[in-house]
This record gives C-alpha cells, structure tokens and sequence, in this order.
C-alpha cells in the first residue's frame, strides 16, 4: 500500500480561526499572564457547558488532578483507589502527596474500572476514602454503581475526564461526578489550548482553595506572604485564549469522532474484531479515540517485554504489533491501549484488586486467585486507531482495508 503523502495522526489539534482573535487580544491589551479576561471567560463558559458551579483554569490536567487529590485530603501512607488502565497522569499526583495507589481491575463493557473489583477492594481496604477514576478514550464508567460504592463506604470520588470532555451518562456531562474533578485541553484532546487543565467542582471553597494554591498560595497582604506551600498551576491568559476559540466547536468534533468510529465499525463488519464499547442506552462517548480489541481466537502469538514486542505470523490470525505496523508503513499514527498501571515497572509491586481479589501482572493475563486479569487482556488484543478527524473517508477507507490485509 502506498503510504499517504501527508502523515495520519492519532489526534491532533483542529483549529478555526477564533483562537488567534482571543490570542490577539491577550497580546493587545497586554494581559500575557495568568490573569484577564480570556481566563475568566473559558472558566464561564466550561461551567455552562458542563454544568458545574466552578472552574479553576490550570496549566495541565496533571495538574488539576493534583489539586484534586490535595483537596480529597490524601496523606503520607494512605491507599487510594486508582483506574489501572489509563495514563500514569490519573495517579502520579496520588504519589506527589505520598500516597499508595491500589489498581482496581477493568470490565469488558466499557473498559473502565469495574464496579465489582471496587466493591472487592472495599472489602479488602475498608478505611480507604478516596477513589480515582478515568473515562477511558472518551467512553464514561458505570457511574451509578461506583457512586454507589463510593457512598456506601464513605470515599470521595476524583473523576478524570481528561479524555471525555462532552460525553454523557443518563444526559449528564462528564466532569461533574466526583467532589473534584480533572479535565485537559493537551494538544491531543477533543478541544485543545496546545496545553492546559481545569478543575471543575461545586464546592466554592475547594475551587477558591485549588485557585490559591495554583498562584503559589499567596495570602491577602502587601507583601509576597506565604502560609502554606503552592505551585505555579494557574493557565495563562494566552492559553485560554486558544481554549475560548475551542470551545464553541466541541459538539462539531464530537460529531466527526463519532463519524470516524461508526465508519471503522461499518468497515470492520466480518472481521474477528470489535470496537471499543458503550452501552448505548445509558451513556453517550466523545468518541476521543476509535479502538479496536482482536478477538481471542484471532490473535497470533504476540510477546512483549517492557519496551519491545514480537510476533508469529498465522493465517488468518494478526495481533496488534502487526497491525500498528502495518498502519506505519502507511504513514499513519495508532498506538497500543494503555498499559495498565499494574504492568508497569514502577508500580507492579502495588496492589491491584480484581473482582475474584488480589491479583499480580503477568504476562498471560491470568492471576493466582482464578480468574482473567481483564485489563492485560484488553491491553494484549486491544489498539487505538487512526483517529484525526481531519482525515478524509478515503484516506480511512485505506487504513481499513490495510488492517483487512493482517487477517488474510
């Protein structure tokens, strides 16, 4: 297959113009730093848009998960709940504060954390007090069960939404589930400002805190005075520029993700694969990334280490080293699911909870105590797809039709 002349990423930023109107006005009225009126306006307009009371523009999603976890009150040496499949940003801030993250294994239905597997981890670690959770690739968790548990043992939810800003669940926005919750504006999210995060929440005294401490906790005085440790969280006035222009256009890229997706479904109808799941009824994705998870008896022999992968080609049979690949060669960008948490080098000694129990990596995606560690089995079979939603139908007809190819 010739590859296209013009690279295929996995998600990069779409731009429309109004970006540079509010950046222009930052550099006109010369308000550059992390004060002015783009700030206050893309904290306004987010509120409406997801429906909370308050939004604490911050330099990174890292960084309003953070603060989240500072606000949910974390110490030294407590356990905190954590998504095992997701991005290290979700639980590195739980480690900032000298906690322990405990993983807690994935289901097949949305991929997210498994409400059971938290039930279980309740049981094992009752004076655990603080969950955090990712909507994984756009998709939203079982929200009714988790707050469930959540309430029933007293913890308080974080609620990543980094990769979910605009999807839904019963008719509500992400973003509003936890006590504290993280969305991101990175240069690969639905809407960008090539960098940058908020805090969202309807406690006005948790967003005036995470507004303080994003400043370097300066205190109301004449002089620089300090009573408590800070950081430099706070966006510039530029970046929310860029984010204002964004939003007005976050239904318009949901829609063309959701194009993409349900054209990679129509394309890969006959094939031994399926896309990543939602339950229709209840939740509606953003549809961030498209992915796709090769069905077990389709599946080649595949090994990874800790930084390579290799595989035996069979008939009929590919894995997802061979089909990212495969894209490569085409000049198109997909990459493995995320690795979990548990698998990964620095916290693979941690706990990770299943629903049969405690459980340890390894690599054939079983644990001691019976039963399938789901999330090394979503990451083994499991791949994002070409995702950009400036790519054209033909160019992703090309793509599909490469990926056919590696089941031949």
């Amino acid at each position: 297959m010739k590859p296209f002349e013009k690279k295929i990423y996995l998600s990069s930023p779409t731009m429309h113009g109004e970006e540079l109107e509010y950046i222009k006005k930052a550099y006109d009225t010369n308000w550059m730093s992390t004060v002015g009126e783009n700030i206050n306006e893309t904290e306004r307009l987010i509120c409406d848009k997801v429906g909370c009371k308050y939004a604490v523009a911050l330099a990174s999603g890292t960084s309003a998960l953070h603060l989240a976890v500072k606000l949910a009150g974390v110490k030294p040496g407590d356990r905190v709940f954590c998504s095992d499949m997701t991005f290290a940003a979700t639980l590195n801030p739980v480690v900032y504060e000298g906690g322990i993250p405990v993983f807690i294994d994935g289901e097949y239905e949305t991929w997210n954390m498994d409400p059971l597997a938290l039930e279980k981890a309740f049981e094992m670690f009752p004076e655990v007090k603080v969950v955090v959770f990712a909507n994984l690739y756009g998709t939203p968790a079982k929200m009714d069960e988790i707050i469930a548990i959540c309430n029933k043992y007293g913890a308080t939810i974080i609620e990543d939404a980094a990769e979910s800003l605009g999807a839904t669940y019963k008719g509500v926005q992400t973003g509003t589930f936890g006590k504290y919750n993280a969305i991101s504006f990175n240069g690969n999210k639905i809407i960008t400002g090539s960098s940058g995060g908020m805090l969202l929440t309807d406690d006005l005294d948790a967003a005036n805190k995470a507004r303080k401490w994003s400043t370097q906790s300066r205190e109301n005085a004449p002089w620089y005075q300090h009573e408590e440790v800070g950081y430099n969280y706070r966006m510039s006035n530029v970046i929310a520029g860029v984010v204002r222009g964004q939003i007005p256009h976050l239904e318009e890229h949901i829609a063309q993700k959701k194009a993409i997706y349900m054209r990679y479904k129509e394309g890969f109808k006959g094939l031994p694969v399926s896309m990543n799941p939602y339950d229709e009824s209840i939740m509606e994705p953003n549809f961030w990334l498209s992915c796709l998870i090769i069905d077990d008896e389709a599946m080649c022999k595949q090994v990874r280490s800790d930084n390579e992968a290799c595989y035996i080609k069979e008939k009929g049979k590919t894995c997802p080293t061979e089909i990212l690949e495969k894209i490569a060669e085409c000049n198109a960008e997909g990459r493995p699911i995320w690795k979990p948490m548990h698998m990964q080098p620095m916290y693979r000694m941690h706990d990770f909870v299943t629903k049969n129990g405690n459980g340890r990596a390894n690599t054939n995606a079983y644990i001691a105590g019976g039963g399938i560690d789901i999330n090394a089995d979503i990451f083994a079979r499991g791949l994002c797809l070409p995702s950009d939603n400036k790519m054209t139908p033909e160019e992703q007809d090309i793509i599909i039709e490469v990926i056919r190819s590696c089941f031949e």
